[in-house]
């Protein structure tokens, strides 16, 4: 399913996508486009496939066929992965926040974000802590650069591996339910980082059930179901006049328990 019409233009770019584990199936011929600077969000039932979708793009899986195109590698092709030595450069380019922080309970915070640009990069260390700072005013953190994760809170990590996927300065970020293992309090602190990128003109994968952020900031919403995109559309349509019941009788139980929240 393109997502825009200019597809030669397109940053990912994916067609026939096809993933298994054994003998189940996860994800079945995705076709899939993304132009630069657009929010794309994925919502959809628990274990429709989202996030092996998003851990595709980057490499983290591999698919078994179709086609995957992303930052101008070639991740998939014909259903053959690029080899395992391209991955770093593929990885540069296309950045990633998962559920959980994944940071080096070791190192300082600051620490945490300058690691990669220095070893894969080659960023001289100073250049990599001026950026590192940089970064961490940027999410709100800057008096925290010398502090060890196990100090933060959990709003406060995702925010760092936030800023640690941007040390990379890549030119796609994708964001696995960034939110899921966040107390509800701290959720709003890592939505509005995501929204400032957004503002930016960053180009982002969001796999989300916050509705109403995907309703504010998507360009395009992209809704699946049992290992296949159900449908897609801008946010107004998706979420106003679905046209599949699937989406529909998802989106009913997601807002209703949206507002049981809210009460």
């Amino acid at each position: 399913m393109n997502l825009n019409n200019a597809g030669s233009q397109a940053i990912i770019e994916v067609k026939g996508l096809k993933k298994s584990f054994g003998s189940h199936v996860v994800l079945q011929n995705i076709d899939f486009t993304v132009q630069p600077s657009q929010v794309v969000v994925v919502i959809g039932p628990s274990g429709s496939g989202k996030s092996t979708f998003l851990r595709c793009l980057n490499g983290l899986e591999t698919a078994e066929g179709g086609t995957i195109r992303a930052c101008g590698h070639a991740v998939v092709e014909q259903g053959k992965m690029m080899p395992e030595a391209k991955l770093d450069a593929l990885r540069t380019e296309v950045g990633m926040v998962f559920q959980s922080f994944n940071l080096f309970p070791h190192l300082s915070v600051l620490d945490n974000i300058t690691l990669a640009p220095t070893a894969l990069r080659g960023v001289p260390r100073k250049q990599a802590e001026e950026q590192g700072r940089q970064l961490l005013k940027k999410v709100g953190l800057e008096h925290k650069a010398d502090v060890y994760p196990g100090t933060l809170s959990g709003g406060q990590k995702q925010r760092v591996a936030i800023a640690r996927a941007l040390a990379m300065e890549p030119k796609v970020m994708l964001f696995d339910e960034p939110t899921s293992a966040l107390d509800p309090e701290l959720v709003g602190e890592v939505l509005q980082v995501m929204q400032n990128l957004a503002a930016e003109g960053m180009t982002m994968l969001i796999v989300t059930h916050e509705m109403g952020f995907a309703r504010e900031v998507a360009d395009v919403v992209v809704v699946m179901d049992q290992g296949s995109i159900v449908e897609a559309g801008p946010p107004a349509q998706i979420f106003t006049a679905p046209k599949e019941a699937r989406t529909r009788s998802f989106l009913q139980t997601m807002l209703a328990r949206e507002a049981s929240h809210a009460i």
